[in-house]
């Protein structure tokens, strides 16, 4: 249970702009921190400046910050921990919108957590990330990260797209679909499971990769062991060769496809942290959403 070095102390808030307009709950949960005694400081999070001068920025959040405590909903948890992953600072969300599967806490219960992560009573889990990379002429282009999953979508027209799937190297299968989702455990609760895939226990190791909406009825999901490298090619379904598909990362991040282009997705080396409290268990969770 928590360090065995000095109690927590130093706490970063994000807030998502759009579920605490006037920064009523960060700045309770500020004064709070600071009235217990620790130090906190806190970023806005807004479209606009997530990628450009905001918390990004080295040296927007400090090495020595223990926990980033992420106001609005998992979707704001998940960007926030795709992108600050490289910092390997425990992260927990704080609900302040419909029930998700990630934020374990929310208004009414913050400052009790806040309590006992001040005397190290919590948990640590690891969360898998993905890495995307397009690849150019046989070169490695940017590589984008995701926690829940990297999607790839037909543009345009109403056609589908032909998507071919290799594992290792080796051709798996050809989907004439919508699109693919690949996804992580973590991600198997979200845009896989409403495209008919698994859901997986978050703390799983391995991939998910599921068409989205295909033609071939007999189309399933199909997963494959964290370690593989599997590549994703737009090949032609066209005599015109005009098929464009984009390709978003935790549904942002969009980058461009056209026929022959390939995308490899991975398991990314760092991994995500999420700071646990309770001993309610993911089955716990999917149960009472089972019975919504």
């Amino acid at each position: 249970m928590g360090s065995l070095t000095n109690n927590m102390r130093k706490f970063f808030i994000i807030t998502n702009e759009h579920k605490d307009r006037d920064l009523v709950v960060t700045q309770e949960i500020q004064d709070y921190i600071i009235s217990q005694g620790g130090e906190c400081d806190y970023f806005v999070s807004r479209e606009a400046n997530w990628h450009v001068e905001g918390v990004r920025r080295p040296g927007a959040i400090e090495e020595d910050v223990e926990c980033i405590l992420v106001l609005g909903g998992d979707g704001t948890l998940v960007r926030a921990a795709r992108d600050l992953a490289e910092l390997n600072i425990p992260m927990i969300g704080v609900n302040l919108g419909t029930l998700g599967y990630l934020c374990e806490l929310d208004r009414s219960t913050v400052l009790q957590a806040i309590d006992r992560m001040m005397e190290d009573a919590y948990d640590v889990e690891s969360r898998m990330l993905l890495e995307g990379c397009e690849i150019r002429n046989e070169n490695f282009a940017t590589v984008t990260h995701a926690l829940n999953d990297i999607v790839i979508h037909r543009m345009g027209s109403l056609q589908l797209i032909n998507i071919e799937v290799s594992v290792n190297g080796e051709y798996l299968t050809t989907y004439g679909a919508d699109g693919i989702i690949i996804s992580t455990p973590t991600g198997s609760t979200g845009y896989s499971m409403s495209a008919g895939g698994p859901i997986v226990d978050p703390k799983a190791d391995l991939i998910v990769i599921t068409p989205i909406n295909s033609h071939d009825i007999s189309s399933k999901s199909i997963v494959v062991g964290s370690d593989a490298n599997i590549t994703i090619e737009l090949v032609q379904r066209r005599a015109e060769r005009d098929e464009l598909a984009e390709v978003s990362f935790d549904g942002d991040r969009i980058i461009h496809m056209r026929v022959g282009d390939k995308i490899l997705v991975r398991k990314a080396e760092m991994s995500t942290r999420i700071l646990k409290l309770n001993r309610v268990s993911f089955l716990q969770i999917l149960r009472k959403k089972m019975q919504h």
